[in-house]
């Protein structure tokens, strides 16, 4: 059974710092591309940033270039998301996708609030 389990989210204030976590089971994790995504309530999905399942290579939003950081272990099947300098244009759900070809799975998601 396929699962993608986020934790981490959770309130902080402008110019904070949060690393989201995204635990896999049920798939061969280390042939997949993992992703971040968030969604904000009244706005469409957003990709926030992706690393490439053999070279590791990264990608970003232009919004959040030089403050998140993707990073994968594949002997731990986890792929997480550093958050620097957190703003409220930052709060939404934030959910982890597993994608190879035709297959793609999604957490549950996690909530980031940043609000003094």
């Amino acid at each position: 059974q396929v699962q993608l389990v986020e934790s981490g989210g959770g309130l902080v204030q402008p110019g904070g710092s949060l690393r989201l976590s995204c635990a896999a089971s049920g798939f061969t994790f280390s042939s997949y591309t993992m992703s971040w995504y968030r969604q904000a309530p009244g706005k469409e999905r957003e990709l926030v940033a992706t690393i490439s399942r053999a070279t590791s290579s990264t990608n970003y939003a232009d919004s959040v270039k030089g403050r998140f950081t993707i990073s994968r272990d594949n002997a731990k099947n986890t792929v997480s998301l550093q958050m620097n300098s957190l703003k409220p244009e930052d709060t939404a759900v934030y959910l982890c996708n597993a994608q190879r070809l035709y297959y793609s799975y999604w957490g549950q998601g996690t909530q980031v609030t940043v609000s003094s």
